[in-house]
């Protein structure tokens, strides 16, 4: 298509607009000063509108004489044209979208003049959306898939908009049609070419979201099947080693009929599949009862892959054992649909308050979040941020729109500063947190369920900035929410990297200490800075021991007799959060611990404890980890949260009179030893691996990322000198010329000279380590297994012990990567339910299904 056909074809798709520009008055109000703070040439609307620059002929003439201020984009350049850029304004607003036909930039009505004022380009395209009135008997569909925007899946009802153009020549307003024949050509081709491209929105998020793709297996192609005389029956399985009749699978390589795995929450089979694949290797199975003329649907499992698969030649394979395909129907649920259902359980409305009446709330604190797709963990994890007076204080109440505006680039919405301050005010100041009714005055006034709900804002611009350095993030697939958290205040930490006192992370760290003491009686203190305390879930300790033991005996019965245990019979382990916190400081035995003082493995002793208290203490509870061939697994616990918690039994004071440090090592040559970076070590140790052991795996892999460290480590964990200290490197010889290039980036001669030595050489490695490495202008040390570093952790904030509940993200699924996450906040004396886009007050918060828990500092 030629550019020449364009506005040929946009004037038959657009509906033409032939009003006067006077018509403009009736979309917008008088410019708000109090917002713009413009200067005294700039004029109202309905000022405007009635001055001489409104006659058609001289305002023609006006957007002629700016035309080199009009650009045509070009398919690399970024458009925006569904959401301002410094607001959550769209062209379903008030007042509608300006873009910025030079920049692409969208603008909403309160902040263009901003915009004008700093660039100088004058000529916008105004974009307005009305909404069409729907039928109000408009049934909502039943899903059937784990999915938004998609055929079979969630329906969002949304409603239809019927959307008008403009062009609007600033300061004054002055307002042409479009489409017109009369406007310049050029102006035409690049209004044509703005409305046909893909937004810069769309393209960095879908609206709809799924499960991926499964992937062909590697083993379908080759497998080998055994002729073992076996004829399966189109019914009437069960397993061949307990009477299991539901959640059957069939290996494809020998035919043998064996139960599924059991689920976290009792039900399922008795693990007999894998059991078999574990002593056969034999890959492939397919779940009978899913098995259709529509093969495409069948569930396919590869054990080694760990994953639901595609098998291109899953009709000969099921051929094999005399299967007809064409004559089964279903009769059981897939992995995904099993997804979806446990979606609808018991945790699923608990966790939701599904069924209470809670009242919708509005106004300043109380908006909700939109999901992109897979987004609830930046959502729920957002939601609490906000809540802490450090982020309120720095995105909202301390830095104005028009501040963080002035102050970003020439693309405000690649400024992570700007993006924040976007969030903050879009979160808290109301604007956005009203019914939907009251914003559209469309519908049905007489159902009640039109000034329930609220539209919420959508973070896109926010979740492309902050994912910009991660690649998962970028990706439209659930993540672990705790994870999202330390990625969020590593990359707040680096934006706030020239003024430390405005950093609002700084009230989430805290120092760790372990002390170590041998058999020989002498003592070594590691130390380092953390955002995040992990806790182990004790379930010995948990406090409903004579009814965990009467369910465990019913689920023997029944399962006996091949039945399941209802949902509301199911009886999960109570444990304190006092006894988690309590097993974090408890004494730890380590074997075979490498003894400087002794010159040999001996046993030794580990606490932990804090070296200061946070103003906020963020405390991660592990319900994920790892079950024998490292598969993950969620405990089904609950955890008893008291809203006051005392945690001053757990400081550490260091070094005590009288105690003696073990003797250093190789300490001549400490100056050149790799510092593990901490996200990774922490990610690791997440995961249920030891801490020391995830350290040495960053060390050895250059801390070239999580997944190259725990290859590292799978490798190596039976090493016989894994629990030795970590040796010193030898002496690197760095290069001038590149300590020079890290000079020339503001860092300092001896830190790049250090990080050089660390990173091997690597100038990439080497920035990377200086900002994980925030005292690397001191003395170089890496959690020393022979010394106290007091610099570590020093200038944290301190108080006292005691800390109030402020908020906890919940998880429903079976795995971090899946499910939902809702956020619990206490504000205003009550506790709220922020999920997603749904807010209002919680009847019953489950504080005891919490996955992350915020606690704030009681004042002393």
């Amino acid at each position: 298509m030629c550019p020449q056909q364009l506005p040929v074809l946009l004037s038959r798709s657009f509906r033409i607009n032939t009003q006067h520009a006077t018509s403009l008055a009736e979309h917008f109000p008088k410019i708000n000063t109090k917002h713009t703070h413009t200067h005294t040439h700039t004029l109202s609307l309905t000022q405007t509108l009635s001055s001489p620059l409104t006659n058609p002929r001289t305002a023609m003439d006006l957007l002629r004489s700016h035309l080199s201020r009009v650009r045509i984009p070009e398919p690399t350049n970024r458009v925006y044209k569904q959401e301002c850029c410094i607001s959550f304004d769209n062209p379903r607003s008030e007042g509608g979208l300006f873009i910025d036909m030079n920049s692409f930039l969208a603008f909403g009505k309160d902040y263009v003049v901003w915009n004008y004022e700093k660039s100088g380009n004058p000529v916008y395209l105004h974009v307005k959306q009305t909404r069409k009135s729907v039928p109000e008997d408009r049934p909502l569909k039943k899903p059937t898939l784990l999915a938004i925007g998609i055929e079979g899946g969630f329906d969002n009802n949304e409603p239809e908009y019927e959307e008008t153009h403009s062009i609007i020549i600033l300061p004054d307003f002055v307002s042409l049609p479009f489409p017109s024949v009369e406007l310049p050509e050029k102006v035409r081709l690049a209004v044509d070419s703005i409305l046909m491209s893909e937004g810069a929105e769309r393209k960095e998020q879908i609206a709809s979201w799924t499960a991926d793709k499964k992937q062909i297996s590697a083993y379908a192609m080759n497998l080998q099947q055994t002729d073992n005389g076996i004829n399966v029956p189109p019914s009437g399985w069960k397993c061949c080693k307990c009477e299991k009749t539901e959640n059957l699978w069939l290996n494809l390589t020998d035919g043998t009929i064996l139960c599924g795995r059991r689920n976290w929450g009792g039900s399922g089979g008795n693990n007999h599949a894998m059991e078999h694949y574990k002593e056969t290797n034999y890959p492939l199975a397919v779940k009978l009862g899913t098995i259709t003329a529509d093969l495409d649907k069948a569930d396919v499992f590869s054990y080694p892959e760990d994953e639901s698969v595609e098998d291109p030649l899953l009709a000969q394979h099921l051929a094999f054992f005399g299967i007809d395909f064409s004559s089964l129907q279903k009769t059981e649920m897939t992995t995904a649909e099993e997804e979806l259902d446990q979606n609808t359980n018991f945790d699923w409305n608990r966790i939701q308050e599904n069924g209470k009446e809670g009242e919708p709330l509005f106004g300043p604190g109380y908006t909700g979040l939109v999901n992109l797709g897979n987004s609830c963990y930046l959502a729920s994890t957002m939601q609490v941020v906000f809540a802490t007076h450090p982020f309120c204080s720095r995105y909202y109440k301390s830095q104005s729109l028009k501040q963080a505006f002035e102050n970003a680039p020439a693309d405000p919405t690649l400024d992570l500063n700007t993006q924040l301050t976007k969030l903050g005010h879009g979160l808290l100041s109301g604007k956005y947190s009203v019914p939907a009714q009251e914003k559209h005055e469309i519908g049905n006034p007489t159902n009640p369920a039109c000034n329930t709900k609220q539209e919420g804002i959508p973070p896109r611009m926010f979740k492309a900035v902050i994912a910009a350095s991660h690649h998962e993030f970028s990706t439209m697939r659930q993540q672990d929410a705790l994870e999202f958290y330390q990625h969020f205040i590593d990359q707040v930490e680096r934006s706030n990297a020239g003024s430390a006192a405005a950093d609002p992370t700084r009230s989430f760290k805290f120092g760790i200490e372990e002390r170590i003491q041998c058999s020989s009686g002498k003592v070594a203190y590691n130390r380092r800075v953390e955002n995040v305390l992990p806790l182990n879930i004790p379930l010995h300790e948990a406090t409903n021991k004579e009814q965990l033991k009467e369910f465990h005996k019913l689920k023997g019965e029944k399962g006996a007799k091949g039945e399941e245990v209802s949902a509301d019979e199911i009886v999960r382990p109570r444990v304190p959060l006092e006894a988690c916190l309590a097993n974090f400081s408890a004494p730890d035995e380590l074997d075979d611990f490498y003894s400087t003082a002794l010159n040999a493995k001996t046993t030794a002793s580990k606490r932990a404890g804090l070296t200061s208290f946070p103003d906020y203490l963020v405390l991660q509870m592990k319900k994920f980890v790892l079950e024998e061939g490292w598969v993950p697994k969620k405990l089904d616990v609950y955890i008893d949260v008291p809203d006051i918690i005392d945690i001053s039994h757990m400081r550490s004071n260091g070094l005590q009179p009288g105690e003696e440090l073990l003797p250093e090592a190789g300490s001549e040559n400490v100056e050149s030893t790799l510092s593990a970076n901490q996200d990774i070590v922490s990610q690791l140790a997440n995961m249920g691996f030891n801490y020391f052991h995830c350290q040495k795996a960053a060390i050895n892999t250059s801390n070239a990322g999580v997944e190259e460290a725990m290859n590292w480590l799978l490798s190596h964990m039976d090493d016989p000198d894994i629990d030795d200290p970590i040796s010193p490197e030898q002496n690197v010889e760095v290069d001038q010329s590149q300590v020079e290039t890290l000079i020339s980036f503001g860092f300092g001669d001896e830190v790049a000279r250090k990080a050089l030595k660390a990173s091997g050489g690597n100038i990439e490695k080497a920035t990377n380590w200086i900002f994980d490495n925030p005292d690397a202008s001191g003395p170089s040390n890496m959690d020393a297994t022979n010394g106290v570093d007091k610099a570590v952790g020093e200038g944290l904030p301190d108080g006292g012990g005691k800390y109030k509940l402020l908020g906890f993200v919940s998880h429903i699924g079976t795995s971090v990567h899946c499910g939902h996450y809702v956020a619990h906040v206490y504000k205003d004396g009550r506790w709220v339910i922020f999920n997603d886009i749904k807010v209002g007050t919680s009847i019953n918060p489950p504080k005891d299904m919490g996955y992350i828990y915020f606690f704030e500092r009681l004042a002393q």
